[in-house]
Formats: C-alpha cells, structure tokens, sequence
C-alpha cells in the first residue's frame, strides 16, 4: 500500500467512533477510562467478545453479523487495516462492533478482570523459531493475561493454518490443565466444525485454502 493511501486511512481513521486508538503511555501510566467500561461505551450489557490480530476485520465483521446480541471488539496494530473493518461496520450500521489499535500486551490493562466472555485468535504468525515463543499468542504468558480478563465459563478459540502452532498449543493446554472443549486438524476435511468457523473466511484464509493448506481450529477454556 502506498505511503499516501496509508496517510489518507490514518486521518479518516481519526474521524470513526467506532475505532478506538489509546495512547500507550497513559495506559501504561494506568490512565485510560477503557477497562470496565466497555459495556457502556456499546449502551448494553451484552457479553463482549475480542478479536485478537483482527487485521482488516473480516472475522469481527462476520461474528458480529451472526450473533447481534454480543458485542465485539476488533484488535489489531495496523491502522491502515483496521481502517478497513472500521469503515465496513459503518457502511452497515452495525452497533455491536468497534475496532481498537493497540497491543495485545496491553490487554490487562484495558480490559477489567473478568469482562470478556470470548476471545477469537484467527491466523496469528505462528513465531515457529524457539527465540520467538513469547510472541506466540496462546503461550503462557498470554493465556494467563486471557484467563484475568475473561468472565467464568468463558472460551477461546484458535484457528490456524499453522500446524504447528495448533500442536503447540494443544500440548501446552494438556500440560497446564486447561479444558480442550473441541479440536480439528482440518476442519474443511473433517465434520463436526461449528457454523461460524466454516462460513466465515478471512482473504488470507482463502488463500491457504487455494493452495490446499488445512485450516485447524481450538476451542478451549482456561482453568
């Protein structure tokens, strides 16, 4: 994408309300209004659901479009992404749906204990090199930050084209003692996949399906 284009994004990203952009050092400093407000910036008490990497928001756009009775939250870095999601939710006039860009190492600290009732974790790079294990986003430390911020009951839900990612993470949740609710190795291949997993695609998982890669799915619970 052009350098141009990109600027063009970063300000119309400034006029969206439904695209959050915290300053990282004030909410490091403890200063953001964010955590245990959610609810109330959505005007309802649905449950609340993220999106973790959520890119252009395909996924959030798709979650958000089945079940209108929660609330969802896209999550990603890239500006110039979520602007994509950002605009499509208020094409559609969806209300269940905001956009945030911010880190995933923050999530603690915008997000209350126990406020979240699901988190989507859909492609992430699969950091497969041992030096990279604690940007993977299902390693300890992550799931412990997962497990603080999510309600009692509440699930997440891995899918991947990365086959070692979907080990990785299998293994990890056996040896910690978290509860594997469903796994698939291939979920285009093999039944028993949920709705929401095999109709909704993002543009990368399309391609990988081209090219014949499976698509892997977990859903889990940390205990």
């Amino acid at each position: 994408m052009g350098s141009k284009k990109k600027l063009r994004r970063f300000r119309e990203n400034q006029t969206f309300d439904n695209l959050i952009q915290p300053d990282r050092d004030q909410v490091l400093k403890g200063h953001s209004d964010l955590s245990g407000n959610w609810q109330q910036r959505f005007g309802n008490k649905n449950p609340i659901v993220l999106e973790l990497g959520c890119g252009k928001g395909e996924y959030t756009i798709g979650l958000a479009a089945r079940n209108p009775v929660k609330n969802y939250i896209g999550i990603d870095i890239k500006g110039a992404r979520l602007w994509r999601g950002a605009k499509t939710a208020i094409e559609n006039q969806m209300k269940n749906v905001l956009f945030m860009r911010t880190q995933i190492e923050l999530l603690d600290r915008l997000f209350a204990e126990n406020e979240i009732a699901e988190i989507w974790i859909t492609f992430p790079d699969p950091q497969i090199k041992y030096k990279r294990t604690k940007h993977r986003m299902t390693n300890r430390h992550f799931l412990k930050m997962y497990h603080y911020i999510m309600a009692e009951q509440g699930e997440v839900h891995l899918k991947t084209d990365s086959e070692f990612l979907h080990g990785y993470t299998i293994g990890l949740l056996q040896g910690l003692g978290h509860e594997i609710l469903y796994a698939n190795h291939d979920v285009y291949r093999n039944e028993g996949s949920p709705a929401e997993v095999l109709e909704i695609q993002t543009f990368y998982e399309t391609r990988y399906l081209e090219s014949g890669k499976p698509i892997t799915y977990i859903r889990f619970r940390l205990n």
